[in-house]
């Protein structure tokens, strides 16, 4: 449903008026079976949360290590970087993944959040979403991925992974450029495959990793913290 028809919403309609009763009392403390399961859903969340931040963790240390290493000797062979480059797109797709799985659960929270927290702190607003618990009860009854793969990897490069592929690719330009005892292209060959070749098909691939970060879609994914509004309702 989009805005237009949620702002058609009456606040004082009989319907809409018990859905917040109950949740808040006079301490403002929700009802304890709500509040469990909310709390199961943070846990949930948080959960699938510190699993992203692992796999961002080790693809940047493993970036660090392979980058102090090639500088570390012009004996050291240049292709460690994209080998490297590897990893990190290796990286990339578990991370993607696992975003799949969290946007799930962030998306049951942001559910409770705006139709039942926000409601019951100010019903004159209206509801959020009226469908709301037709929708979360089906996605108990049947749980399935929100967003496609290609959104989620879109989504991981314009939070991190592309600045890291910036950085990576960026560093073993420099190195085939000026930490090289031939000349450019030549000097990005690996064995038997041309240096042209080998600048080709790296620039293809970050040319297709932007692509797939910048290219216009209608996202999917759970909304985030909005960081136009800085400050705006302090």
């Amino acid at each position: 449903m989009d805005r237009d028809s949620r702002k058609d919403i009456d606040p004082n309609d009989a319907d809409h008026r018990e859905i917040g009763r109950g949740l808040l009392e006079e301490e403002m403390g929700p009802s304890s079976s709500l509040a469990h399961l909310y709390r199961g859903e943070i846990h949930r969340m948080k959960f699938w949360r510190e699993r992203l931040d692992q796999t961002t963790y080790w693809a940047i240390v493993i970036m660090s290590a392979v980058l102090t290493w090639t500088f570390s000797s012009r004996n050291n062979p240049h292709y460690i970087l994209l080998f490297g480059t590897a990893a990190l797109t290796a990286f990339l797709v578990i991370e993607a993944r696992r975003f799949r799985g969290y946007d799930i659960w962030r998306g049951r929270v942001r559910t409770l959040q705006k139709n039942v927290f926000a409601y019951g702190l100010d019903p004159s607003t209206g509801l959020e979403d009226p469908q709301w618990r037709e929708r979360l009860s089906y996605d108990y009854r049947r749980p399935v991925m929100k967003i496609s793969t290609e959104e989620s990897i879109a989504h991981r490069l314009r939070r991190i992974y592309l600045m890291l592929f910036t950085i990576s690719l960026g560093a073993w330009v420099v190195r085939i450029a000026a930490f090289s005892t031939r000349p450019w292209p030549e000097s990005a060959a690996i064995g038997d495959i041309p240096g042209l070749a080998v600048i080709a098909v790296v620039a293809a691939f970050y040319l297709l990793a932007a692509f797939v970060a910048f290219r216009p879609r209608t996202w999917n994914v759970e909304d985030e913290l909005r960081t136009e509004s800085i400050g705006r309702h302090r």
